[in-house]
């Protein structure tokens, strides 16, 4: 899927949310919101298999993008899916960067930045999915 990024993980779906939220508060960011689809599926009687929506950021980092386009606000902070698919795979989803600024028209003087949470993003999903 474009704009997406998706990797498989060799833990289970609850460590890999674990790792994911101890790498990402580790790298000084904030965690603002865990989502917890499934407990919310089975709330409404219905199922769903395990899927978590993590959001997070720093606004040292969003708030120049949103100064460049305000509209990236809707995709900001940076939000990790980690999810089980039906053969029992864990994985985990993010939304690159560079294409939340090409969706939002954020011009190129924010490369830096943008390159930046890409390595970083890519750091972290990295950590929590692998030993």
């Amino acid at each position: 899927m474009e704009g997406l990024t998706t990797i498989q993980c060799n833990f289970g779906p609850q460590e890999t949310m674990e790792r994911l939220e101890a790498e990402i508060k580790v790298r000084g960011m904030t965690v603002f919101a865990r989502i917890n689809h499934s407990a919310l599926a089975k709330e409404a009687g219905m199922e769903l298999a395990p899927t978590n929506l993590l959001i997070f950021g720093n606004p040292k980092g969003g708030t120049p993008l949103m100064q460049a386009g305000q509209t990236i606000g809707i995709d900001l902070p940076l939000k990790a899916l980690v999810w089980q698919d039906a053969r029992g795979k864990t994985w985990l989803s993010c939304n690159e960067p560079a294409w939340l600024a090409k969706r939002h028209g954020v011009d190129v003087g924010n490369d830096k930045i943008i390159g930046m949470l890409a390595s970083l993003l890519g750091a972290v999903a990295a950590r929590a999915a692998n030993p």
